[in-house]
């Protein structure tokens, strides 16, 4: 990597010097993940040795960045001063965390079906010791490559005839609750009776359409899994690089495969209901499942994907010559492209950098590509206080 050399620091008014800093990142080895799109992003031989999934950026317990060349987790550098590493109005709003989690996310095989709770269903989640943080998880991905998912209920009419094509007998019930407007009963109808999979995964083989091929391919991997059927109730999303997809609470979603730029609430918080070797829970799922929390195509404006969570903002910058970026927000910046210079820190791509909000505004110069993520602005819908 490259190292921050001659890095200007300032002093904040605790005393402690901050400056843009170099980021050594935990990469995330599930199942699921591309051996080629992180180890060509950031130089390494193709392919890896393993599945590399996820790179975490930020200060998740679960996997907090490190300052490179220096040891210390980012975690333990916000906890220390975070006044001078947040900034007051991030502190005064989201409490001495930095409220959001940057990742690269690279899908060569399906996630697990997923939801994530509420603000408020993750706080009385954790108090019961549900979930492993108290926090809710929004997230926002946004494509490198071309990107699948599915996300979300499609019509109730459409997913009873997807169903009815199929002439099983054992579906009539579940196309019965489609009919009648019940989406959650006919999912729940679904996960329940894992001794239909077979007949439903037979009679989607014989018919050839990308939704019934899906099914297949997911009980080759997952065989016996009635989440396998889950994909004939929800909607498909296909992602050009630099589109995105916002996902609220309560989105059932599934990403099916490509590589991308994820921004989230700081959470872990996931429960499954199949697809995955991990802790599946479906009855909590259905607790927190929302039938009409719809996921939203977010196209940037000026570069900035706006949604509707206070915790997190992403912009999209390319960087051809220079561009200024406003101080005051604790920033992580990544280069996805080319070679760009934060102030005196030269970024490759795969490298990345946190500015902390008192750091003076940062000109960004040289010719790439960098996302760079920071707190939602005051302004935004959804603001809540800090706990």
């Amino acid at each position: 990597m490259i190292k921050d050399v001659g890095a200007v620091p300032t002093v904040t008014a605790s005393g402690r010097a901050t400056r843009v800093r170099l980021l050594s990142n935990p990469v995330k080895d599930y199942a699921w993940g591309s051996r080629s799109d992180l180890a060509a992003l950031t130089g390494r031989p193709v392919p890896a040795p393993g599945p590399e999934a996820e790179m975490w950026l930020g200060t998740h317990p679960a996997g907090p960045s490190l300052l490179a060349g220096d040891g210390r987790s980012l975690a333990d550098v916000v906890g220390a001063d975070p006044l001078g590493q947040l900034g007051p109005a991030t502190v005064a709003r989201h409490g001495e965390r930095l409220p959001y989690l940057m990742k690269l996310i690279a899908v060569a095989q399906p996630l697990s079906l997923q939801v994530h709770p509420s603000a408020e269903q993750a706080a009385e989640g954790h108090a019961r010791g549900v979930y492993v943080d108290p926090w809710p998880k929004p997230e926002l991905v946004c494509a490198l490559t071309p990107f699948t998912a599915l996300a979300g209920f499609r019509s109730a009419g459409q997913a009873a005839m997807l169903l009815a094509r199929l002439c099983v007998p054992a579906l009539e019930d579940v196309v019965s609750l489609l009919e009648a407007g019940s989406p959650v009963a006919a999912l729940r109808a679904l996960l329940e009776r894992p001794e239909m999979v077979e007949q439903v995964v037979w009679a989607a083989s014989a018919v050839h359409h990308p939704d019934y091929d899906l099914v297949v391919r997911l009980a080759r991997r997952h065989p016996g899994d009635p989440a396998c059927l889950a994909p004939l109730l929800l909607r498909r999303h296909d992602l050009a690089p630099g589109e995105a997809l916002f996902l609220g609470a309560g989105v059932l979603h599934c990403y099916l495969d490509g590589f991308g730029v994820e921004i989230m609430g700081s959470s872990d918080n996931v429960v499954r209901a199949g697809l995955t070797a991990k802790p599946v829970d479906v009855e909590e799922l259905l607790r927190v499942l929302d039938p009409g929390a719809i996921p939203l195509p977010v196209e940037a404006r000026d570069g900035v994907y706006v949604t509707p969570s206070p915790e997190f903002r992403l912009r999209r910058v390319a960087v051809d010559g220079e561009v200024p970026l406003d101080g005051g927000l604790p920033r992580i910046l990544l280069c996805v492209e080319g070679r760009v210079r934060a102030d005196t820190l030269d970024l490759r791509a795969g490298e990345s950098a946190f500015v902390p909000a008192t750091h003076p505004p940062v000109t960004l110069s040289g010719y790439g590509l960098v996302f760079c993520a920071e707190p939602g602005p005051a302004d935004q819908p959804g603001v809540r206080a800090a706990r």
